[in-house]
């Protein structure tokens, strides 16, 4: 049986970090494309293995929460009657992130649902050890996730943005203008100016730039879940522990106090 060497891996690895698509990296390195998503699907798993032992009794603030959409197989109003609706259809990423250090400490993929959002929170609030301040947006699954992960014993408050509605023609994608921003306090004391989802949301922006699978308006999208959870897994690891952040000139793992020093995609790869 033939085995892909390290550098063969990692080049694949790093191509698909920076958003390639698997034939394009098929294209470049010359490497079959069932196997680089193999080899995603395997780092991928160990990517996610690294964030669970990793992120654990963490001191963050200020954590920001938003969802982010995709779809496996088909989207949403094309499944019938024959598709399993828990494997295809819309899928949503739920993120959370420290404004302060710009890690992202837990993330949940599944449907836009209490339950997905409950085992997101219960998650959140078990990687935590202090009282943080939460914000969200309107989202009615977060009241009740919040009180099933937090009790009262989190500062949480929830901001809705009201965009102008989509143009038509040639400014349709461009991004819409806020036209309001209304708050609400919901649970505990938060910070009336730290009520915010602007660092989540630019978050979102990255994930759409660097997973090819969540890139908007092109044939690109996970035909299996397993695909879709390698792919996000891998993309969170390699954003907290690989690259640097531009403001930060440190990983947010290194900002954290999680590690000491800057991780190399062979890191993820090999463990």
């Amino acid at each position: 049986m033939n085995i892909l060497n390290t550098e063969k891996q990692e080049m694949a690895i790093a191509a698909l970090v920076e958003g390639s698509s698997i034939r394009s990296v098929e294209r470049m390195t010359g490497i079959h494309r069932d196997t680089i998503m193999r080899l995603l699907v395997r780092v991928g798993d160990s990517c996610q293995k690294i964030m669970d032992s990793t992120m654990r009794g963490l001191t963050c603030k200020n954590i920001e929460v938003d969802e982010i959409w995709s779809f496996v197989g088909k989207k949403q109003r094309h499944i019938g009657k024959d598709d399993d609706p828990s494997r295809v259809g819309d899928f949503y990423t739920f993120v959370a992130l420290d404004s302060d250090t710009k890690l992202i400490p837990a993330y949940r993929v599944g449907k836009r649902d209490l339950p997905t959002a409950q085992a997101f929170m219960d998650d959140l609030a078990s990687r935590l050890k202090n009282r943080v301040q939460l914000s969200s947006d309107k989202l009615a699954a977060y009241v009740e996730a919040v009180e099933s992960g937090f009790g009262s014993e989190v500062d949480y408050g929830q901001i809705v943005k009201s965009y102008e509605a989509e143009p038509i023609g040639s400014g349709r994608y461009s991004p819409p203008r806020v036209v309001s921003v209304l708050k609400e306090y919901i649970v505990g004391c938060p910070d009336w100016k730290k009520i915010c989802t602007s660092y989540v949301e630019r978050s979102n922006l990255t994930m759409r730039m660097q997973i090819r699978r969540f890139t908007r308006l092109t044939n690109a999208f996970s035909k299996k879940l397993e695909n879709l959870k390698a792919a996000v897994a891998l993309h969170f690891a390699h954003y907290n522990f690989v690259r640097i952040h531009g403001k930060l000139r440190v990983t947010p793992a290194m900002e954290a106090g999680i590690t000491n020093h800057l991780w190399s995609i062979r890191d993820l790869i090999s463990n």
